[in-house]
């Protein structure tokens, strides 16, 4: 045991420490002034090396079952509390520096066996007190102060911070699905209904910075203001192979867009030059978050004929289906209740929507986007082409069997069909 506290010292003296682990809990032996949280469901213990305010310091994170807590002391505190914690609570220690391997492991018995062994590589600290290596994007870059997300230090403003969240979020889900498709050559993405672009550019930077893919990026949007700024943006922080076009999602036609040498005239061309399916301008990813009611249904479209191999979506409300249920007069214990009846109408159009994709040929996943706490409109519908073969007989007997019993007459997105 003193063996393995000597080189713990030795590691927080000298700077060689790199971070250490605790595990195996037995509970506590004796209570003691430093540890005097309850630690009944505590699991793990982590500490690291951080640099804060300018000082040296040790960041210890306390893991229970449901929480996670943080305190930070100097290297004098971080020797006694981990002794203790060895003594007391844990009978497992890993201690890591730029040197070697430690291994504390203590029987049930009070057997101490210590393990040690060199390290050949050359190994780094990671001082780094908000984890910034973790970051899905760099809030340094220009464009996220121009869109108003940071101050011009990099730093997320108050206001934005459950933006920002959602942000990361948003790029962790879909660079998890991505990694499920094959693409060949460029991916172009059509964004639709991509409001002030936070998630456009988003996916933009972090595919072609951290991940590198070749990508052509589109963002779809209605409002000329809205367009007109965001190229702007583009343009002044030359971004490549991106642009924003004006245009409704049902008129949006997956058409070629011109530009002048300036890049600030950005036009569409008449949907007779290029139509949907043709090898050219066909869609690798077709993505709609947050496009208001049947909106969500005309980007399902738009990317199932062009034969998108990818579909993303976050739909927002879903009044069609709520006026179908309520027109019908139909009525059932669950949505005799007005609050169950939106909940329930929310769910009954996603799920048609889900259907009529694996109708043709899309494998369907229905995840969380985001907290229920940032936003209600949480749900996050995606599509991936699939190969395998479809029984349509059976989806569509399972879409009449929905309608029927809660007194639907037609889902906007049957129009497929037609």
């Amino acid at each position: 045991m003193q063996k393995f506290i000597n080189k713990l010292e030795s590691s927080l003296k000298d700077g060689s420490f790199v971070k250490l682990t605790l595990s195996k809990y037995v509970g506590m032996r004796h209570v003691t002034s430093v540890q005097s949280q309850s630690m009944a469901d505590i699991r793990n213990v982590y500490v690291k090396p951080i640099i804060l305010r300018n000082e040296k310091m040790f960041s210890f994170t306390y893991r229970y079952e449901r929480r996670d807590e943080t305190k930070n002391y100097d290297a004098e505190q971080s020797l006694e509390i981990i002794t203790q914690l060895i003594s007391e609570v844990f009978l497992n220690a890993s201690l890591f520096t730029l040197t070697e391997d430690v291994s504390l492991m203590i029987s049930k018995k009070g057997k101490v066996t210590v393990m040690s062994k060199s390290v050949k590589e050359v190994r780094e600290q990671n001082t780094e007190h908000d984890k910034v290596k973790n970051r899905l994007i760099n809030l340094e870059n220009p464009w996220w102060f121009k869109l108003g997300l940071t101050t011009r230090e990099g730093k997320v403003t108050a206001d934005m911070q459950h933006k920002y969240k959602q942000i990361c979020k948003y790029v962790e889900i879909v660079d998890g699905v991505m990694k499920n498709v094959k693409f060949d050559g460029k991916i172009r993405i059509a964004d639709m209904g991509a409001g002030k672009g936070y998630l456009t550019f988003a996916l933009y930077e972090y595919l072609t910075q951290r991940c590198h893919y070749d990508i052509a990026m589109e963002g779809v949007e209605i409002r000329p203001d809205l367009v007109v700024k965001i190229n702007e943006i583009i343009k002044e922080s030359n971004m490549k192979d991106f642009r924003f076009v004006e245009s409704s999602i049902e008129a949006y036609a997956c058409q070629q867009v011109t530009k002048s040498p300036s890049h600030q005239d950005i036009r569409l061309v008449s949907s007779e030059t290029r139509r949907l399916g043709d090898s050219e301008t066909q869609l690798g990813i077709l993505i709609a978050l947050h496009a208001c009611n049947t909106a969500t249904d005309d980007a399902i479209i738009k990317g199932i004929e062009s034969g998108a191999k990818l579909i993303i979506c976050a739909p927002c409300c879903h009044k069609q289906i709520r006026r179908e249920m309520e027109k019908s007069g139909v009525v059932n214990p669950i949505t005799q209740h007005g609050i169950f009846k939106e909940r329930q109408a929310v769910m009954i159009t996603d799920t048609i929507r889900a259907l009529i994709m694996e109708y043709f040929g899309y494998k369907t996943q229905i995840m969380e986007f985001i907290e229920m706490e940032h936003t209600p409109k949480n749900i996050l519908l995606v599509g991936r082409k699939s190969e395998a073969p479809v029984d349509r007989e059976s989806i569509l007997k399972q879409i009449e069997n929905i309608k029927s019993q809660y007194g639907i007459e037609r889902h906007y997105l049957e129009r497929i069909f037609n």
